[in-house]
């Protein structure tokens, strides 16, 4: 699996077979930093180079050293756990005075972004255990992807990543690691440890990871695989929707001909933006006989693979009797690129909207009404 990785420079696997061991005691090479685990007493070690086997033999000190010393590091649940004299590759973040965290109550601590295989990432850090995931007594981080609103729809990006802590005593990093590549993608951004390291061996100053309240965190991340599918939606449906309200005063009402007539623009969202369509003297197959009245969506600035279920209301206002004669219609719509408008090519006929015993045009002025509810949201992933 993982030569498959671009960025992998395993060469050599050396099978291990060592029975003397406690089932949880996690064989480190210092040659390279991945030790997977096969079964209570066989492991298999990635080497790099070849030609530095004989370190292996050589440091039987580093064994002893994790037998003795770190007997309580263990890593977290489908993972394996390494010791590295290296530095991470792509990012390092450095907390100081990392109890204030605690004291001031910070649940999660985000990172900044940094580039990996072409993408953006960031740590996500819960000192106290993520609580959405039941976890008290342990520190809990992720890898995070980041900024991904410009990739194509039905992205995937699959990756090896490593998270680094250091021992600030020994100067080498603890790297914890999942035993598999792991599948990012618009469902899923985020992966990592819930249970990264228990909290009383992380403040605990023998292991060296918590030195003068200061702690150094790192990340490796290698893309392995990487496509686009475009064959996916969520659907978000909204519990308590609010209503939109949009008002249209068109002045010179009566001297208007027959092309369409636009209102401005009015958002739901900066991205999510609806105008009112308006042909005075009818569309299509009613010209001359009916005014039609559209709504419509703003197609510039939706973002890619959006659809809206929209519950809305087009009105003529009444200016004369206090809004009881009031021109409505209502509908329910999926809005969206291949259907953003929606309306009545028959609204309601020339006639009744210009006879003078109606009040709908008073002063060569007509005001139009837009109710807009947004019921559900999809977007594609």
């Amino acid at each position: 699996m993982f030569d498959e990785c671009h960025g992998f420079p395993f060469e050599v696997f050396l099978p291990l077979k060592i029975r003397s061991f406690p089932p949880r005691m996690y064989v480190v090479a210092q040659a390279y930093r991945c030790v997977q685990v096969l079964g209570a007493d066989v492991f298999f070690i990635p080497l790099y180079p070849a030609h530095r086997l004989v370190d292996f033999v050589a440091r039987k000190d580093i064994v002893t050293a994790m037998t003795e010393a770190d007997s309580k590091i263990y890593p977290p649940p489908g993972a394996v756990a390494s010791i590295s004299d290296a530095s991470p590759v792509h990012y390092i973040v450095k907390i100081k005075l990392f109890s204030l965290l605690a004291k001031t109550e910070v649940e999660k601590y985000e990172s900044g972004f940094f580039e990996a295989g072409g993408y953006k990432w960031n740590l996500v850090l819960y000192p106290g255990g993520n609580k959405s995931k039941n976890v008290k007594e342990h520190i809990s981080l992720y890898l995070a992807m980041a900024d991904t609103s410009s990739l194509p729809l039905g992205w995937e990006v699959h990756v090896i990543f490593r998270l680094f802590l250091l021992d600030q005593n020994k100067d080498s990093y603890l790297v914890i690691q999942a035993g598999k590549e792991r599948r990012f993608h618009g469902l899923k951004l985020e992966w990592g440890f819930d249970e990264f390291i228990q909290r009383s061996t992380f403040n605990d100053s023998r292991y060296g990871f918590l030195v003068e309240d200061t702690c150094v965190l790192g990340a490796e991340v290698f893309v392995c695989r990487e496509r686009s599918r475009g064959k996916g939606e969520v659907l978000s449906m909204t519990k308590q929707p609010a209503t939109f309200k949009y008002t249209w005063k068109i002045e010179n009402f009566l001297k208007l001909d027959e092309k369409r007539q636009e209102s401005q623009i009015f958002k739901f969202t900066d991205k999510i933006r609806w105008k009112i369509l308006l042909y005075p003297k009818g569309k299509d197959s009613r010209m001359g006989t009916h005014l039609s009245l559209y709504l419509a969506l703003d197609l510039e600035t939706l973002p890619a693979g959006f659809r809206l279920y929209v519950d809305y209301t087009l009105r003529i206002v009444d200016q004369v009797k206090d809004r009881k004669l009031d021109l409505s219609a209502k509908a329910k719509h999926w809005f969206g690129a291949s259907s953003s408008e929606s309306g009545w090519t028959r609204y309601v006929s020339l006639d009744s909207i210009y006879q003078s015993n109606h009040a709908y045009v008073i002063q060569d002025i007509c005001i139009i009404e837009a109710e807009v509810i947004v019921l559900g949201i999809g977007s594609a992933f």
